[in-house]
């Protein structure tokens, strides 16, 4: 019974499924002979488009042939025209053609002189801007030489005063410096011969006396020890006299050199540079 069941089921669905299928293969047979249809329908339109517009085409090559054809009789008949005036032409250029070179040489010989006028031309500009150039730097130059005359002579005022003032300054330093070195000179002088006097007074009481070694050992330690010190002031006061030396020479270099800076001859100087009091101090 189950088999006689599933063998009727079995057969249901054949059967279905056949029918299913043939249905199936009706839609797309439809389907196949629709495009079919409307694929011929797009070829022929498009047949008859393009044999349209190939019909249209040979038609206006045609027309544009017959176009052709005229425009070249008519240019036929222009170009015998042109021939023949063309030679009309040629037999006015032979009759011209002294003229024109006659002419061709008189142009030549106007450009050169027209290349001359040009170049004159050109030469005269850059001669004016040259002058105007130098005019102004010839104006520029007399307002400098001016301003320099005016500062020479401003100059020249200031060298005569720096002159003056340094010669007063320089005689004033001199002045100075030589009465100080005087008074420093005899100071030293009259120290060195107080000293000599106290030497020889000192060996005199030596002599005199005739101390014990002991004693006379004392004394001289002492006497070297003032002897120590006055030399010690000689010393500072031969110093002091070489620094005020030093000051008046470096004065002196200092007014020489103001001079040759300003253009005045040392000649007339009128000064010589002091030595010191110690040779090689």
């Amino acid at each position: 019974e189950m088999e006689a069941k599933y063998s009727r089921k079995m057969q249901a669905l054949r059967d279905e499924m056949d029918l299913r299928r043939k249905t199936e293969i009706h839609e797309l047979e439809e389907r196949k002979n629709t495009q079919i249809s409307e694929l011929l329908e797009n070829h022929e339109g498009a047949f008859g488009a393009i044999k349209n517009y190939y019909n249209d085409i040979t038609a206006k090559n045609l027309t544009l042939i017959n176009l052709l054809k005229e425009q070249v009789e008519e240019l036929k008949k222009k170009e015998a025209v042109l021939e023949k005036e063309k030679a009309e032409v040629q037999l006015q250029n032979k009759e011209l053609t002294e003229p024109l070179q006659e002419a061709q040489e008189l142009v030549a010989e106007l450009q050169k002189k027209l290349v001359h006028y040009y170049r004159d031309k050109e030469a005269l500009m850059t001669s004016k801007a040259h002058l105007k150039i130098t005019q102004k730097e010839l104006k520029d130059l007399q307002w400098e030489h001016e301003v320099l005359e005016q500062r020479f002579s401003k100059v020249q005022e200031e060298r005569d005063q720096l002159y003056q003032k340094f010669t007063r300054a320089i005689n004033e330093v001199q002045q100075k410096s030589g009465f100080k070195n005087l008074l420093l000179e005899r100071k030293l002088q009259g120290l060195i011969e107080l000293l000599e006097k106290k030497e020889v007074e000192l060996s005199e009481v030596l002599a005199a006396s005739n101390l014990d070694p002991s004693a006379l050992s004392l004394i001289t330690h002492k006497l070297e020890d003032v002897l120590q010190s006055k030399n010690a002031t000689i010393q500072d006061l031969q110093f002091q006299l070489a620094r005020v030396c030093k000051a008046h020479n470096d004065m002196l270099q200092t007014f020489e050199a103001k001079l040759t800076s300003f253009g005045i001859p040392l000649d007339n100087l009128g000064f010589q540079p002091l030595s010191f009091p110690i040779p090689g101090q």
